[in-house]
């Protein structure tokens, strides 16, 4: 879906799984988004460093994780300015491979509408590996027609 294809409230139904996909996150993308964010804990790009803090692996930034989930919705929506509010808890770390990164499955489905606000609240799972990595990850959406 492209900008200017906004999806509509009267659209919406709850308990509708609105978008799914897949998303490989690789050790090139922890640097670029170090380099666009300033985290540069090594933790996220140096594997010496997160065997000595006694982490399985380079992780994922878990602002990187939650702002993916959060893309997985704008895009199916057309409208990232109709977001209100984001939230979600870290649960899990996100292990990312050297070889192969790591595949977060991300589906969002309808929560909750207010027809009187015209708003719709959209829970979101990220998954990988079937182990959910983040917890009570929500958004809010404002519709104006």
């Amino acid at each position: 879906m492209t900008l200017g294809t906004a999806r509509r409230f009267d659209e919406l139904e709850a308990g509708a799984i609105i978008a799914k996909t897949e998303l490989t996150v690789t050790r090139n993308d922890l640097v670029r988004y170090a380099g666009a964010s300033g985290d540069f804990n090594p933790i996220h790009y140096d594997d010496a460093v997160a065997a000595g803090e006694g982490l399985p692996g380079v992780l994922c930034q878990g602002m990187l994780t939650a702002a993916l989930a959060l893309q997985t919705v704008t895009e199916w929506l057309g409208d990232p300015t109709a977001v209100v509010s984001y939230e979600t808890r870290f649960t899990r770390p996100v292990v990312v491979d050297p070889m192969h990164g790591a595949v977060l499955s991300v589906s969002a489905k309808v929560g909750h509408l207010d027809e009187a606000e015209r708003t719709a609240r959209i829970d979101i799972t990220v998954s990988v590996d079937d182990r959910r990595v983040l917890g009570r990850t929500q958004v809010r959406l404002a519709f104006s027609s």
